[in-house]
């Protein structure tokens, strides 16, 4: 009888304790800050998200390659613009399909009138390619992706990634680093990057588990990602 009731107590705490509170922005709250997410993080309550007054933006995974789709794009871009965040979409590059390919699935998701930001290219490895072969590849699916939308798009990439394969090649673009440090990136040729996503395991309330977060640097502010609508 004492487990019984030991059991109906812990239910009953669980069931009328208050939803738990996070740490909307771990780095700094005097920057402005955004999230990016897919299908791994499941069915977002767009509805408290939207209500973080800290959350200015959201990326989020629209394809992969030359025929993956993230199955909760759609939900996602719909929800979050009901909410009033301003969206982004990304696609992740994978160097040995045909360029062409990729630029078509990610198009076919991602119309140019969903967007208020840049699209954004993730860009993570090389796919065994020599260094120069993968840098002619991924310079020409971002001139096919900048014809596309008539805007150069934002590239992610990490900061050793880019150290190691991106060297130099990245001033005309605006960029996007991930290093999850507390100490802020520092790139070996000082590319005056504009965002860091500085936690992949950010927590924020609406969403369940783990959230990419990432905010702007110095002086850069949320206009210069913004889509421009010809």
């Amino acid at each position: 009888m004492n487990k019984i009731l030991t059991l109906l107590a812990l239910l009953a705490s669980a069931i009328y304790a208050p939803a738990q509170t996070y740490i909307e922005c771990e780095d700094t709250c005097s920057h402005i800050h955004g999230i990016d997410l897919s299908h791994y993080q499941g069915d977002v309550f767009w509805e408290t998200v939207g209500e973080n007054s800290h959350m200015a933006y959201v990326y989020l995974k629209a394809t992969e390659g030359g025929n993956n789709i993230d199955d909760k794009y759609q939900r996602n871009i719909d929800l979050a613009h009901r909410y009033g965040l301003k969206v982004g979409s990304y696609h992740f590059y994978r160097p040995l399909v045909p360029q062409e390919v990729q630029l078509q699935n990610f198009m076919a998701q991602c119309r140019p009138g969903d967007q208020d930001l840049l699209p954004m290219v993730d860009v993570e490895t090389r796919s065994g390619m020599q260094v120069e072969a993968f840098r002619d590849s991924l310079f020409k699916f971002l001139h096919l992706m900048e014809k596309a939308y008539k805007q150069k798009p934002l590239i992610y990439t990490g900061a050793n990634f880019y150290d190691h394969y991106l060297l130099g090649t990245l001033h005309d673009y605006k960029v996007m680093i991930a290093q999850y440090t507390q100490r802020e990136p520092v790139l070996k040729d000082d590319l005056d990057f504009v965002l860091w996503q500085y936690t992949a395991k950010g927590r924020i309330n609406g969403i369940n588990g783990y959230v990419d977060k990432s905010r702007f640097m110095g002086k850069h502010k949320l206009r210069e990602i913004r889509f421009r609508h010809k």
